[in-house]
């Protein structure tokens, strides 16, 4: 009779936590498989979570979850942990509509105490539980668990300094998965993590600390220090150390037998916070993922054979290519273009132009505050950064663009990539709200791309500008299959254009929207309205002149962007209010994003949605001229 496997066994963690050894490693072993089932059917990130498939097995065994609260960060690190907490039977629903985030998600599960999408915030929530802790008198155990990556965010290091004068209790595991810090773990430096993070050691710790009490204040700092140095030279951790941080490590986090009794020690030292130096291998187990430069950190659907993925066929290029192609053609022409990157370089591109020139590109890793004041330093001495940054990562960065780049006027160049809605990603890495914060600012130049040979332009435009801060927003994906310009010409700044004349109403589309107000154009003209169809390009300075123009000679003006209410359609109700067009009878429709999170789908069924593919404008342009009621009527007939 065929044995049945462990994970069937498994509903929730508290059903692993009398299994033995030998029995979590097999668990493991069957966690990692059903991860590599489930994502090569979703699609998702994979590399990470197979790195952590030990660790989240020892995690769920050793403490008391959800009592006990693990914060994963960043969230892609834990498709694993949602199979072992009663999320297997939906795990094959990751990222599709109406199924499991590809994140942890607090509505999710009570096993994702807090979302996490968004690296380094990890620490900080952690402390914020502990402190919640001790102000209620409670003794759960909170538990931290970052990526190497995401330590090179500021937020992390904030979190830390403040850890050790909050609480006694917290404890922070580092996931090193890039070797990044860590030297090759052997058998003994994983023996002198246990030693140091096991009872006798700490109750002989607990026993000098008293000792040294009697001793005179000077004394008793020289000999604290003589302790942490003495497990520094042997086991590393300084730096952790002097930010007050116990530490424990490095530890193979592959090694159930290591990391089972040294996660049990790090369970009970509560006089101050703990850090479990942990080194794993990202994409462990999975051939393809191990050999992969990437290790897979994101995947579409692939073949579990074989590792090869299903990229769909496109005859047109992804605008993130686009954008690096034309910043490379750019930069052969000026040498003081360079370019800046937030951790993510092949995500924006700019791995290709590093290819090109190597000296002229920084990644700086997931700090994308850095990044901002990085390339306003660059600017302010002469130099032309373009800091790639997805939008959704951009928030991250606004007092910078708003203190050290736009008090300051410095030409700063911003790429925002992933602008507007992202699909499976979700709500959490959706570019819903750079418009507004941006177009907030005083001399900023904001465009956005209609096409590939607007998006072409609008970088030679922002080349060109070297007096004042510019961006430029382009989405995610292929782009509409047209030719690119080369060379492609500046775009006169401020300046929208017409793209199809029309006499009865407007459509003025700022962004990608472009192609579907040609479509709903198409469809009112069927009704018999004729419409008039502009690319707004500019969104600051706005091309008032245009706006006017569709206002006095329309009947009604449809605004059509990517973006969350309270940008492009702001603007322009804005100078129509201020130029006394509202007073006429005007009938305007501002059509944005739905003033909601909206979770993943298709990006194409999330813009129907809002309202903002060809069927919800020409809807809105019905509307307006003949009220909801016909509208209804002649949408229903239309189908």
């Amino acid at each position: 009779m065929p044995k049945t496997p462990l994970l069937d066994t498994v509903k929730s963690p508290a059903d692993i936590r009398s299994f033995s050894l030998a029995e979590l490693k097999n668990l493991a072993d069957e966690v990692r498989l059903e991860t590599i089932d489930a994502v090569s059917t979703t699609g998702g990130h994979l590399g990470a979570g197979l790195g952590v498939v030990e660790l989240t097995v020892a995690l769920h065994h050793v403490f008391e979850t959800p009592k006990d609260i693990v914060i994963w960060d960043v969230g892609h690190q834990a498709y694993p942990h949602k199979i072992v907490t009663g999320r297997r039977d939906r795990i094959r629903t990751l990222r599709q509509p109406g199924g499991l985030s590809g994140f942890t998600k607090r509505a999710e599960s009570e096993y994702d105490p807090f979302g996490a999408a968004h690296a380094s915030t990890s620490i900080s929530a952690a402390l914020g539980f502990c402190t919640a802790r001790d102000q209620q008198g409670k003794n759960n155990k909170v538990i931290a668990v970052i990526g190497d990556g995401a330590m090179s965010a500021g937020m992390a290091y904030e979190a830390m300094n403040n850890a050790a004068h909050t609480t006694g209790q917290l404890i922070v595991v580092l996931n090193d998965n890039d070797m990044s810090i860590a030297p090759p773990v052997g058998g003994m430096s994983a023996y002198l993590a246990r030693l140091v993070s096991g009872g006798v050691y700490q109750t002989l710790r607990k026993f000098g600390k008293t000792m040294v009490h009697v001793l005179p204040k000077p004394m008793q700092e020289v000999a604290r220090k003589a302790e942490e140095y003495a497990r520094g030279m042997v086991a590393g951790g300084t730096l952790f150390e002097e930010l007050g941080f116990y530490y424990v490590g490095p530890v193979d986090g592959h090694n159930l037998d290591h990391l089972v009794p040294i996660l049990r020690n790090v369970r009970d030292i509560d006089d101050r916070p703990v850090l479990v130096h942990v080194v794993t291998q990202k994409g462990k187990g999975y051939a393809p993922a191990e050999s992969a430069e990437d290790k897979y950190h994101g995947v579409v659907k692939f073949d579990v054979v074989t590792g090869k993925q299903a990229k769909a066929a496109s005859n047109a290029p992804s605008y993130t290519k686009v954008f690096a192609e034309s910043l490379i053609k750019q930069a052969e022409r000026d040498e003081k273009i360079v370019a800046i990157s937030a951790a993510m370089p092949s995500g924006t591109g700019l791995d290709l132009f590093a290819q090109r020139f190597p000296e002229r590109t920084f990644d700086v890793g997931i700090a994308e505050q850095h990044a901002v004041t990085f390339a306003a330093g660059m600017a302010a001495d002469g130099l032309k950064p373009f800091c790639a940054i997805y939008s959704t990562f951009l928030q991250r960065g606004y007092d910078q663009v708003v203190h050290d780049v736009a008090i300051q006027k410095l030409p700063v160049r911003f790429a925002i990539d992933r602008a507007g809605l992202v699909g499976a990603d979700g709500p959490t890495h959706a570019g819903s709200f750079d418009i507004g914060f941006l177009g907030a600012l005083p001399d900023f130049v904001l465009m956005a791309a209609a096409d590939e040979s607007d998006l072409a332009r609008m970088v030679a435009t922002s080349a060109a500008i070297d007096d004042r801060p510019s961006a430029f927003r382009y989405p995610r994906g292929e782009g509409v299959g047209i030719d690119i310009p080369d060379p492609a010409e500046p775009l006169e700044i401020g300046r929208g254009r017409i793209v199809r004349e029309g006499s009865t109403v407007a459509i003025l589309s700022y962004g990608t929207r472009l192609a579907e107000a040609l479509k709903a154009a198409d469809h009112v003209a069927a009704h018999g309205f004729s419409a008039t169809v502009a690319d707004a390009r500019f969104a600051k300075p706005l091309d008032v002149d245009l706006v006017l123009r569709l206002a006095r000679e329309h009947e009604a003006l449809i605004i059509v962007e990517e973006g969350a209410v309270g940008g492009f359609g702001s603007f322009v109700l804005q100078a129509l209010a201020t130029h006394g067009a509202l007073d006429k009878g005007l009938k305007v429709r501002s059509l944005v994003l739905p003033d909601i999170f909206q979770d993943q789908d298709k990006p194409e069924v999330m813009y129907a949605e809002a309202g903002l593919d060809a069927t919800g404008i020409a809807r809105a342009i019905l509307e307006a001229l003949n009220g909801e009621e016909i509208a209804a009527k002649l949408m229903a007939s239309a189908r």
